[in-house]
């Protein structure tokens, strides 16, 4: 099994990704990449940096893996241009879950940033290029789709589906049997009692209600 890593970025979810991946898993980190025009320091960590442009001709994919824990930024848009990116290179995604979480034999995918204490029941499905923070429950028998991002202590009752491109702010519920529809924001303390949401929507409050903006992301 191919168990070398190169982290995408320079900021402080890359370093976090480096500590977890040294710490807690069966991965050797042995590089870092980023975008050309971010290119700073030729080193960090005390391991190279090398432009994402040209990170195949001195990591290739056959050898290496990548793995792109990027934040929420721009609704998921911007962890998703690198990850197709690197797709497009040829490369295959690590996956980081923690030692930490509970996790029952679930389908889980690619590019997927998993951290401590994060309980995800029997029968829930989690696609490619998810992030779930620290401290969540991932209720049974539903499914999370690509490129959604999970803040800390977020409750997702049973038999939901989230659709991708959703981001959940931190201490936010949503109930059970809930259609949350492309790109809905569901902010900080949040409950979600709807049972669907609007595609783009942001919904803040107890109960959680929709603002009149649209999220303008979905236009990158």
């Amino acid at each position: 099994m191919n168990n070398k890593v190169i982290i995408f970025g320079l900021l402080d979810t890359a370093e976090l990704a480096y500590w977890y991946l040294k710490n807690d898993s069966k991965y050797s980190v042995e590089a870092f990449t980023v975008n050309q025009k971010y290119q700073t320091v030729d080193k960090f960590k005390g391991l190279p940096v090398v432009a994402f442009e040209e990170l195949e001709h001195y990591f290739p994919p056959s050898e290496f893996k990548l793995f792109a824990p990027l934040t929420g930024r721009k609704m998921n848009r911007s962890r998703e241009k690198v990850y197709l990116e690197g797709k497009s290179k040829g490369y295959k995604y690590a996956t980081y879950i923690s030692s930490k979480a509970t996790i029952c034999d679930n389908a889980i995918g690619e590019n997927c940033l998993i951290l401590e204490n994060n309980t995800i029941q029997p029968f829930t499905k989690i696609g490619n290029n998810v992030v779930l923070w620290s401290g969540n429950h991932i209720g049974h028998h539903g499914v999370i789709k690509d490129h959604v991002f999970f803040s800390s202590h977020v409750v997702m009752s049973g038999h939901c589906v989230i659709e991708s491109y959703c981001t959940f702010g931190v201490n936010s519920t949503i109930r059970d049997y809930t259609h949350v529809a492309k790109g809905t924001l569901l902010g900080m303390g949040a409950c979600l009692i709807d049972k669907n949401t609007d595609s783009w929507g942001v919904y803040v409050g107890n109960p959680a209600k929709k603002l009149q903006k649209k999220i303008s992301y979905e236009l990158y």
